[in-house]
């Protein structure tokens, strides 16, 4: 309220000073008639004296004796000038300025008041760090950050800010190149170490490199449950062909994590996929199997599938591959039952619904499954 009170003044002694001068009435022009006369009686004057110093001839004297008497009569004749501008001039032009100048901050507090944030509250810079980066200020504040850190490259706390600033804005080398300023010139941790190792696997496309793997072995000694250390370990893990020590890991993780953790939709994401794919030494083994053998061997990892995705439902892949295997096993009724469910489970996703919908179509299980 305060500032709003300062603003008023000061427009209020802007609009005065403005004012003050319009509305006072000019001083009158040729007025003084005695002054215009005591002049041309000077030139008389000085027409007899220059006469007298034989300066001029007498008939040039008389010439403008008779010019300056001329001038002098007019002079004395005329009327007094009126004292500056008339009254109802004087009214309108203190009424144009007076509108003209109020209608100037009424505009801009208009203006103000529709384009601008009058009641926007303060956004100290850690808040705004956290915000969305697509907007100017966000801008402003991290080349602020940029030019102290020129300024006081070992700033430790300084990296430490900036480094997830740069990974969240896709700057992945600038990131990892902060993370490590920030552990060599402050105090190293596991999320420091984890995140230069995100920023490491990110600007080599996913690839999970010699280098990171350092970086994830560093925060797992200073932190072994670190949540973003262990998720890239997994990965790793599954890059190396080993997919069955990256489901166990990407389970565990699972089970440590607390009910509200924002990154385990991610880790499910990941977990499912690995689960869909088959497995190549499985199959192969199934497929050295007597036929006999290889049927029921078969039949038995369908039911084990659809009793999984039962219990604790599963993505759009895996259901469409326990219907597709249902299907080449003859129970389409199986399939059926299996299709129904995907859709109840699937219900909030409606690409999913729409791919259950072409895969009944496509199998035979439309009607069976409206």
């Amino acid at each position: 309220m305060l500032i709003w009170i300062i603003f008023a003044l000061m427009t209020g002694a802007s609009v005065l000073a403005v004012l003050w001068p319009l509305g006072r009435r000019q001083p009158a022009l040729f007025a003084d008639t005695a002054g215009a006369t005591a002049l041309y009686r000077a030139q008389l004057a000085e027409i007899d004296r220059d006469l007298g110093r034989r300066m001029i001839g007498e008939g040039e004297a008389a010439a403008a004796k008779a010019e300056a008497a001329r001038r002098l009569l007019r002079a004395a004749d005329a009327e007094p000038a009126p004292e500056g501008e008339s009254e109802p001039s004087l009214r309108r032009r203190r009424a144009a300025s007076a509108i003209a100048l109020s209608c100037v901050p009424l505009v801009a507090l208009l203006i103000y008041g529709a384009q601008g944030s009058p009641t926007l509250p303060d956004q100290p810079l850690a808040a705004r760090l956290k915000g969305s980066p697509n907007g100017q200020d966000f801008g402003i504040a991290v080349a602020r950050i940029e030019a102290h850190l020129a300024a006081n490259p070992s700033d430790g706390k300084g990296w430490a800010v900036l480094a997830p600033v740069y990974l969240r804005i896709g700057r992945y080398d600038d990131a990892a190149k902060a993370f490590a300023s920030a552990i060599r010139h402050g105090t190293p941790s596991a999320e420091l170490h984890a995140g230069q190792a995100e920023a490491m696997i990110l600007a080599a496309g996913g690839v999970v490199t010699a280098a990171a793997r350092e970086e994830l072995a560093a925060a797992t000694r200073l932190e072994p449950a670190n949540p973003r250390a262990r998720f890239f370990l997994a990965i790793a893990q599954e890059q190396d062909g080993d997919a069955g020590k990256a489901i166990a890991a990407f389970k565990a993780l699972l089970a440590d994590a607390p009910k509200d953790a924002p990154w385990a939709a991610a880790v499910r994401s990941r977990l499912s996929q690995l689960e869909a794919r088959p497995d190549p030494d499985a199959a192969a083994a199934i497929a050295a199997m007597p036929q006999g053998d290889r049927d029921t061997a078969i039949r038995g990892m369908v039911e084990g599938l659809a009793a999984r995705l039962a219990e604790s439902g599963g993505t759009l892949p895996e259901w469409s591959r326990l219907i597709r295997s249902q299907m080449v096993l003859g129970d389409k009724e199986a399939a059926g039952r299996s299709l129904a469910t995907a859709r109840q489970r699937l219900a909030e996703d409606k690409a999913a619904l729409d791919a259950l919908a072409a895969l009944a179509a496509e199998t035979g299980l439309k009607e069976a499954a409206q």
